[in-house]
């Protein structure tokens, strides 16, 4: 029966351990200068090399035929059985996930007493997925760790170091730690490409690639990934081989989701989609390749260059260089990093999926808020750093005109608007705080109509550049408006409202650019009363909203009459 590659393939000496050779090197010098620690902990992602090195470090030390540079021969007896993991006296692999009890760990406590096997021996302990270990098994093993017997080894691998911090940090103390780096695709493809000199089979470059990729910083997973390759039949591995195995989209696949984008066809995503799913293709697999191929497609557009990328789609996005703009290629990217946490647990998938294809083809339909601002002649300074910047580029590809966002579209996450027919703006001026009112006439204030215009306020504030304010009063809700002027804003937190006290004459320039009436501006926090600022006519405005919101007609008559609350 053949070996899987990952195993046959195993490394063997110090030397043969793909990238981690800042753990390597320091394990072969304590070996040479006689400094062995008596406890080592691996850490690193999965298939990094950790249980690999600690085989490698247990055949070192125990190895029938030692050479002067103290790498083991790899075929002596005992450095056959360890490589292999079979039965040996002195070395000991426990997988921690199914031993992970305190009446395991004193097993272990009680054979770490029992001497090596040679004079020239050592034992070697290796224990896998030792976050797995509870915390009174990691009790039971501190006093050992602390003073173990002599030519007794501890190897700890796990790829979650920080649950044994939380579950026994005194132990953290007692080892060596080594942090093991996740394997680029350029080393795993120097691996594969090896490893398929020696067995005799050729590979293309595009099909290494992919491989490389998939493996996601794995060795083992990319070796086992090649055996899952060369399963499919026998020959070289092309890269539809690969696609076939894999189930991978096909890269000119995502080249037609990119022109439906470009060009502007939202209507068309459906079906592009829906042909997709009758292939059965995994979205995750399909919303990280989109990823890939829009970094890509901004990294040629900023002049960069991407690594592994194929010809044929290097030349592809090359050819599409000129019709995208690196801001909207930004915000796509944006969009689909704030989506991808909900994706990967949503039920929903193809759903999500063509919803987002469809904003990033709706780009052009958001507008740019600083221009927006600019329109409305109450523009920011554009800041720079250094010796100046150049402008941000514009997010629309065409010149049609558009609608004075409201203060929830943020320059960075755009939002996609309805499609309607261009009609000329009517922007507003943006007042600042503390200029004079307009002569413009206005109306009387009260409750609906300042939660009605509540987003102009905001929109206000933050035009005169107060950016702080104007997000602590975007977060709040207009509680109540008293008949002698008093307006209560409630707080979204108790640390927001700070904010707002401390800019509340400023709010209330604001609103008397809005409104005749507003006297004064009290703040709340949403949910409970604002401690220390208890007033009698905060508790007068809050005792009117509540019985206007659980006694409708009492609220028309409040609105009609103009009527006050007196007890």
């Amino acid at each position: 029966m053949s070996l899987a590659l990952a195993r046959k393939y195993r490394p063997k000496r110090f030397a043969d351990v793909a990238v981690q050779s800042h753990v390597a090197t320091t394990l072969r010098n304590a070996i040479v200068t006689d400094h062995v620690a008596h406890a080592y902990l691996f850490c690193g992602p999965r298939g990094t090399g950790k249980t690999t090195l600690a085989r490698v470090l247990a055949m070192a030390l125990n190895c029938e035929n030692r050479r002067e540079d103290r790498e083991p021969c790899g075929v002596c007896a005992s450095c056959t059985r360890i490589w292999a993991g079979s039965a040996s006296l002195d070395v000991v692999e426990i997988d921690a996930a199914s031993n992970r009890g305190v009446d395991d760990a004193r097993d272990l406590r009680e054979r770490a007493m029992y001497a090596p096997s040679g004079d020239d021996h050592h034992k070697v302990y290796i224990i896998d997925e030792a976050h797995m270990l509870t915390r009174e098994a990691w009790n039971a093993l501190l006093k050992i760790l602390e003073e173990p017997p002599p030519r007794v080894v501890f190897v700890f691998a796990t790829t979650e170091p920080q649950k044994i911090a939380q579950a026994a940090a005194p132990v953290l103390s007692r080892v060596q730690r080594f942090d093991l780096k996740r394997i680029g695709p350029a080393d795993v493809r120097d691996r594969l490409t090896t490893v398929l000199k020696a067995e005799k089979i050729t590979a293309e470059p595009d099909a290494l690639a992919m491989l490389a990729r998939a493996a996601d910083g794995s060795m083992r997973d990319a070796l086992s990934l090649t055996d899952q390759v060369l399963s499919l039949g026998a020959g070289n591995i092309t890269a539809q081989r690969v696609r076939d195995a894999l189930g991978l989209v096909h890269e000119d696949e995502y080249l037609a989701l990119l022109d439906l984008i470009v060009d502007r066809r939202a209507g068309d995503v459906f079906a592009a989609v829906g042909r997709l799913a009758d292939f059965g293709v995994d979205f995750s697999l399909l919303l990280s390749g989109i990823a890939d191929i829009l970094r890509a497609q901004l990294a040629i557009v900023l002049g960069g260059t991407v690594p592994d990328l194929s010809e044929h789609i290097r030349a592809e996005l090359d050819k599409r260089k000129s019709r995208f703009v690196s801001g909207d290629l930004l915000r796509m990217l944006t969009l689909l990093t704030d989506l991808e946490p909900h994706f990967r647990r949503s039920g929903q998938q193809q759903l999500l999926f063509e919803t987002l294809l469809v904003r990033f083809a709706l780009l052009d339909r958001t507008v740019n808020l600083e221009d927006v601002l600019k329109g409305m002649g109450a523009a920011p300074a554009t800041r720079s750093s250094g010796g100046g910047g150049a402008r941000r580029e514009p997010v629309s590809y065409d010149n049609s005109p558009a609608r004075p966002p409201r203060a929830t579209l943020l320059a960075d996450h755009p939002r996609v608007a309805e499609p309607r027919a261009a009609v000329p703006a009517k922007p507003r001026a943006a007042v600042p705080a503390d200029s004079a009112p307009p002569a413009k006439p206005r109306q009387p204030i009260d409750i609906n109509r300042l939660a009605e215009h509540w987003d102009d306020l905001v929109e206000i504030i933050r035009a005169s550049g107060r950016n702080v304010l104007a997000s602590a009063l975007a977060d709040a809700t207009p509680q109540a408006v008293t008949a002698s002027g008093v307006i209560t804003i409630a707080a979204g937190s108790e640390t927001l409202a700070p904010a707002i006290e401390s800019g509340a004459e400023h709010v209330l320039a604001a609103l008397r650019t809005l409104f005749d009436g507003p006297q004064r501006v009290a703040v709340s926090v949403a949910g409970q009363a604002k401690r220390g600022r208890l007033t009698a006519e905060n508790v007068l405005a809050d005792r009117t909203a509540m019985l206007r919101k659980n006694a409708p007609l009492l609220d028309a008559a409040i609105e009609a009459l103009d009527l006050r609350l007196v007890d």
